[in-house]
């Protein structure tokens, strides 16, 4: 089966950073983009980020300077570094992955899920 599994979510103040890992298993790692979004509430759900098997990466306006993503097809993991954190980054983060063979638009209809990680900003 797929598994997705998120980590290294928490609490941390303004300014700080924090470095989230997904982890993929039941597919093969290197056919498939991976993407970053989050949710905050109260509003919906938008994307942050997106690595291609290459290496290649697209990150959103409102991130773009502060975060970074990487992928490391040893450990099948995706990373998401995230700096100079203010309280608007605050919300739940998800991974998703798409088959690159099937995609129509790269990292949008994402093929699997996962369950999230909490980020919360704030003083």
């Amino acid at each position: 089966q797929v598994q997705l599994v998120e980590s290294g979510g928490g609490m941390v103040q303004p300014g700080g950073s924090l470095r989230l890992s997904c982890t993929v298993s039941g597919l093969t790692f290197d056919d498939y983009a991976v993407g970053w979004f989050r949710q905050a509430p109260g509003k919906e759900r938008e994307g942050v980020s997106c690595i291609v098997s290459g290496g290649s990466t697209w990150l959103s306006d409102s991130v773009e300077g502060r975060f970074t993503t990487s992928r490391d097809s040893a450990r099948n993991t995706v990373y998401l570094q995230l700096n100079s954190l203010t309280p608007e980054d605050t919300g739940v983060y998800y991974c998703a992955v798409q088959d690159l063979d099937t995609a129509d638009t790269l990292c949008k209809g994402m093929d699997y899920w996962g369950k999230g990680t909490q980020v919360t900003v704030s003083s």
